[in-house]
């Protein structure tokens, strides 16, 4: 949700940061690559106590999450390769935190698996509608929004690494939100494919 509405805010930070990559040449695709390795590093940070790190981190491989698209439309150098990067990056960023709460934390496991599922249920129908829909926007594939996105994602994950007295509750409330946004995106698919 705060990514479909609220990114018209963060744009002039998107923009700024995207001509500072432009001018340094460097390619849309080589910004996902940077973005996903400090990412993954916030699964590291936590393993290692680091957890204001971890979370500064994962801010930071969010912005260059954006900032990769906008270079990649401002040079016209989009691509089916960067969109799958992109997407599967994502993931995998999302996993390595999941992956250093539960070693680090192993009474939240079986909270932090029912969250996984529920974010591969959620990522299952966003593709494949992603995938059927004739519709295209910004992106390269049609993007249902939903009330959880990426962001609402890196404010409940920092709430999981900072408050870790409340990672069990936060943990549960992230898997309800995913899974609302699941039906929704089931809901507006079975108008959409019809």
């Amino acid at each position: 949700m705060l990514d479909t509405y609220g990114r018209k805010y963060a744009q002039p930070l998107i923009e700024n940061v995207s001509n500072v990559f432009i001018k340094l040449n460097m390619r849309a695709n080589h910004i996902t690559i940077l973005a996903f390795l400090i990412g993954i590093s916030s699964g590291f940070f936590i393993y290692f106590d680091y957890f204001f790190v971890s979370c500064i981190a994962l801010w930071i491989s969010g912005l260059l999450d954006a900032v990769d698209g906008t270079v990649a439309r401002k040079e016209k150098d989009t691509s089916s390769w960067g969109t799958l990067m992109d997407i599967t990056f994502d993931r995998i960023v999302e996993m390595s935190i999941v992956i250093g709460l539960a070693v680090k934390f192993p009474y939240a496991r079986m909270q932090l698996l029912i969250l996984t599922a529920s974010i591969l249920l959620s990522m299952a129908i966003f593709l494949t509608v992603g995938a059927l829909s004739e519709k295209n926007g910004i992106k390269s594939f049609y993007y249902q929004a939903g009330i959880a996105e990426r962001t609402e994602g890196f404010i409940l994950f920092t709430g999981m690494i900072l408050f870790r007295n409340y990672m069990g509750w936060i943990t549960n409330l992230f898997t309800l939100v995913v899974g609302i946004t699941a039906i929704q995106r089931m809901m507006e698919a079975k108008k959409l494919l019809k």
